[in-house]
C-alpha cells in the first residue's frame, strides 16, 4: 500500500516513494542506476549508462523552446545510509519504511534519503511529464556521491548539450547556491601492539549527540563522539585499563553521534572508575549545554571476567590517547569574505578497531584549495608522528562563485515573482559536484537548490512535503521561462 499515493504533485511523490524502495547506499548503487535506466528505455529517452552506473537521460525541447539553451537537471542517486542500532534491518537489502508526520516525511529507524532521492523524484517527474513546457533537457544522476564525489569525478559529460547546471543537492527551500568547498577524505592507520590482559569488560558509550552533516551543520559546533572518546581516555589515563577497542561513526562526512570505547579492568576499580567517567560526563554536559544538550556517557559492564583478553600495549594506548587529543576538529578558519561562511574544517567522521591497527577516517573542507590542502598535510604530518600512515581519496574542487551567471539571474526572478520575496544567494561549506562539473566543462553555469529537509545523513532525517511542492511549482516556472 502506497504512503504517499494521495499527495500531489503525484508523479514527484511517486517516484521518490519507487526510489525509497530500492536499496541504494554508496557502494549499492546497481538496482537504482538499472532502474533510471530501464525508466529511459521504456520511454524512448536518448540515455547513457556508464561502467560505474552514471545515468544521463537527454529529452528534446518542446515546442517553441528549441532555440533556448538547455537545461541539466542533476543530482545524484546514492544516499548515506544509516540505522538506529536496535533497529535489524539490513539497508543494502531492504525498502526504507516511509512514514508521514504532519508535514514531515521520513523513514522508521532510518535515514531517509531524502539526500538525494528527492532529485531525483523531481527529474523522472519533469521526464515523465507530457505538459510541461521546457527547453532541452539532460538530466544527470551520479553514483556516490556521499563517499567522494566519485561518480561525478568519473563521469563523461563532453556530449551533454545544456550548458545551463541545476542542482538539486541542498537542503533550504528560497536559497540559491552559487558555490561551494572543495574537500577530500583521509584515512589514517595507527599500528597497534597487544598483549593479554585478565578481567572484568566494560563498555563506555558517548551518546545522546544531534550529529549531522558536516558541511551544512559543522558551524553550530556539535560534540563529535570520536573527539570526545580521544578526552575520555586523556581522563582515565591514571587508571589501570586495557583498551580492547574503540568503534564509532558511521560516514567520514558526517558528524558522529556514537562512539564506544571497550576495556578490561579489574572489577575492585569499578566504582573509581564510574566515579571518573561520571564526572566527565558533567563536564560535557556543562559544555554542551547548548549547543548539544542531550550528550551522555554510558557505562556498563560487558561481562564479568572469564579467561584473558587481547588489549593494546601501554605503549599503543599511550599513542592512540594522544593522537585522537590532538587530532584537529570542527572549524579552522570562517571566511573573511563572506560573512557566516565556513571556510576551512575537518570532521574525523569514522573510527574502527582491527587487531594490529586503528583506523580513522576525516572529511576536510576548505573554499581555498591551498587551506585544504595544508589542512591534509597537517592530519597526515601528525598521523606520521604517531608512527601512522596516511591516505588521501575523492578530493574534489571547490565551485567559484560566478557573476555574470545568467541561470542565477533567472532563478533569483522567477522566485521573486512567485512568492514576493527575496531568495538567498549564497555560497556553501558543504561539497557540491558543481565544481566537478564545471571543471571538466568550463562553459556550464551552476545553481544549486532543494527542498527543505532536516538532518540529512540521520536517523532523524525528515522532508518537508509543502516544500517538496513549493520547488515542484519553481521548476515548472523556471523551466518554462528558461
Amino acid at each position: 500500500m502506497s504512503v504517499l499515493g494521495h499527495l500531489e504533485p503525484n508523479k514527484v511523490f511517486y517516484y521518490f516513494e519507487e526510489i525509497c524502495k530500492i536499496p541504494h547506499g554508496s557502494g549499492n548503487t546497481k538496482e537504482i542506476s538499472d532502474y533510471l535506466a530501464n525508466f529511459a528505455k521504456e520511454r524512448n529517452l536518448k540515455y547513457t549508462q556508464d561502467e560505474l552506473g552514471n545515468v544521463i537521460i537527454s529529452k528534446e525541447a518542446t515546442a517553441g523552446k528549441e532555440s533556448s539553451e538547455g537545461i541539466v537537471i542533476q543530482g545524484h542517486m546514492d544516499m548515506v545510509a544509516v540505522h538506529k542500532p536496535e533497529l535489524d534491518i539490513d539497508m543494502t537489502k531492504e525498502p526504507l519504511k516511509l512514514m508521514v508526520a504532519g508535514d514531515d516525511i521520513y523513514a522508521e529507524g532510518t535515514s531517509l534519503g531524502g539526500d538525494d532521492g528527492i532529485a531525483i523524484a523531481y527529474a523522472l517527474a519533469i521526464l515523465d511529464s507530457d505538459d510541461l513546457i521546457h527547453p532541452h533537457l539532460d538530466v544527470i544522476i551520479t553514483v556516490d556521491e556521499e563517499i567522494g564525489l566519485l561518480g561525478a569525478e568519473a563521469i563523461d559529460v563532453s556530449d551533454v548539450k545544456g550548458t545551463r547546471l541545476l542542482n538539486l543537492d541542498s537542503e533550504e527551500e528560497g536559497c540559491f547556491w552559487v558555490g561551494c568547498a572543495g574537500g577530500a577524505r583521509v584515512d589514517h592507520r595507527i599500528s597497534l601492539e597487544r598483549e593479554t590482559k585478565d578481567g572484568t569488560v566494560y563498555t563506555c558509550r558517548i551518546d545522546g549527540l544531534q550529529g549531522g552533516h558536516s558541511g551544512v551543520e559543522i558551524h553550530k559546533e556539535r560534540g563529535n563522539a570520536i573527539s570526545l572518546i580521544g578526552r575520555l581516555l586523556f581522563a582515565l589515563k591514571e587508571e589501570e585499563i586495557g583498551v580492547i577497542s574503540i568503534e564509532g561513526g558511521l560516514a567520514d562526512n558526517a558528524i558522529p553521534r556514537v562512539a564506544t570505547l571497550t576495556f578490561v579492568a579489574d572489577a575492585e576499580n569499578e566504582a573509581v572508575l564510574a566515579e571518573k567517567i561520571c564526572a566527565f560526563e558533567a563536564v560535557l554536559q556543562y559544555e554542551l549545554a547548548t549547543k548539544d544538550p542531550g550528550v551522555k556517557v554510558v557505562f556498563e559492564k560487558a561481562n564479568d571476567g572469564k579467561g584473558e583478553v587481547a588489549v593494546l600495549t601501554k605503549a599503543s594506548e599511550e599513542c592512540v590517547r594522544n593522537f585522537l587529543l590532538a587530532m584537529p576538529n570542527g572549524v579552522q578558519a570562517m571566511s573573511a569574505d563572506m560573512e557566516g561562511l565556513v571556510q576551512t574544517s575537518l570532521n574525523s567522521g569514522i573510527i574502527c578497531t582491527k587487531e594490529k591497527e586503528l583506523i580513522l577516517s576525516q572529511s576536510v573542507r576548505s573554499s581555498i584549495q591551498s587551506e585544504r590542502d595544508a589542512l591534509i598535510e597537517k592530519t597526515v604530518a601528525l598521523t606520521a608522528l604517531a608512527g601512522g600512515t596516511s591516505t588521501v581519496s575523492g578530493k574534489y574542487p571547490g565551485w567559484a562563485y560566478n557573476p555574470k551567471s545568467t541561470l542565477r539571474d533567472l532563478c533569483v526572478k522567477v522566485y521573486k515573482d512567485m512568492t514576493g520575496k527575496e531568495p538567498m544567494v549564497q555560497a556553501i561549506h558543504a561539497g557540491l559536484e558543481c565544481g566537478l562539473f564545471i571543471e571538466k566543462r568550463p562553459d556550464f553555469d551552476a545553481v544549486s537548490m532543494g527542498p527543505n529537509m532536516k538532518n540529512i545523513h540521520t536517523t532523524e532525517e525528515t522532508l518537508s512535503i509543502s516544500s517538496v511542492i513549493s520547488v515542484w511549482n519553481f521548476l515548472c516556472k523556471l523551466l518554462e521561462e528558461a
